[in-house]
């Protein structure tokens, strides 16, 4: 039975942790001082952002989430450590006191967001060093390992990590940023999404066009797949058994955020669980399918999923 494989499925999450604030209000004037409307605050809400979202995703599924990453030793950190915690996630944290967690506060107004803030800089080399240390330990106990990149350098070190984590026999996902691919040289999985594809590949006019883009990076960078996650237009996985795509199962789009980290939470734990790639495909389809109708960095739990 699936749920049961999940249960009992490990995976490790490593990359750029932040914190998510929303500030929810009503906005009915504008400020006399300057020409920007002024936010009556009703009420705030916190959640867990970034890698920390991929985890929580895969603990509210019901799988085992082990969580390696930096934070600041702050206020944000510890709460961020705290949301952690209650949503069931293992948490290594490793704190660096010159470091500010990463937090972005977002403004809403009438399901709107007029405004996002972010708080944010880069780890030290001596926290990521100690960081890379624990990685190696925890590969012992874990089945698939997941490498989200959010571009804030908590993963300087990526290409060691995919190639411990490969020596070590482990699935590996990676979550990309930027456009200097080289770096996740050797890994399972790419999931870039179409925008992110597009910034390394160039356009395309037509799917022949895109699959014979994804099939040079796929092998240029010695990667087992590459799922590009098209929006609307679905996803589409290339490996060289050939290429599968699947249509989006979203029936209302009301809020994109978060969506790639539930797509690669979902994937990495269903190969945990032992379903094939293309399965594993199928299911982290339908769960984006679900998250993208929720507002902010949210979840998706068994009883949405597997209805």
């Amino acid at each position: 039975m699936l749920e049961r494989a999940v249960a009992n499925a490990r995976v490790l999450v490593a990359g750029d942790v932040m914190l998510d604030r929303y500030w929810f209000g009503d906005v009915d004037r504008v400020s006399p001082e300057a020409p920007v409307p002024v936010a009556r605050i009703r009420r705030t809400e916190e959640r867990a952002g970034g890698a920390a979202n991929v985890a929580r995703n895969i603990a509210a599924l019901g799988g085992h989430a082990y969580l390696l990453a930096v934070v600041g030793d702050d206020e944000a950190g510890r709460t961020l450590e705290k949301l952690l915690l209650e949503d069931g996630v293992h948490t290594y944290l490793h704190r660096d006191a010159t470091l500010d967690t990463t937090v972005k506060l977002r403004v809403l107004a009438r399901q709107q967001q007029l405004l996002r803030i972010d708080f944010e800089n880069e780890p030290s080399h001596e926290i990521l060093a100690a960081k890379l240390d624990e990685f190696k330990a925890l590969l012992v106990e874990i089945d698939v390992v997941i490498l989200s990149d959010y571009g804030k350098g908590g993963l300087r070190h990526v290409q060691l990590m995919i190639d411990m984590a490969r020596a070590a026999g482990k699935i590996v996902l990676v979550d990309p940023k930027g456009d200097e691919y080289d770096r996740y040289r050797g890994a399972t999985l790419l999931t870039p999404n179409r925008s992110e594809f597009r910034q390394v590949a160039g356009k395309w006019a037509n799917d022949a066009e895109l699959a014979e883009k994804a099939e040079s990076l796929r092998a240029s960078l010695h990667l087992d797949a590459l799922l590009v996650t098209r929006s609307e237009e679905g996803m589409t996985l290339f490996r060289p058994e050939g290429v599968v795509h699947k249509p989006t199962h979203a029936h209302e789009v009301f809020d994109v955020s978060g969506a790639g980290d539930t797509v690669i939470a979902t994937l990495g734990l269903m190969l945990a669980a032992g379903l094939e790639m293309p399965e594993a495909m199928d299911w982290s389809n339908r769960a984006a399918g679900v998250v993208v109708a929720k507002l902010g960095t949210a979840v998706v739990h068994p009883d949405e999923l597997f209805a």
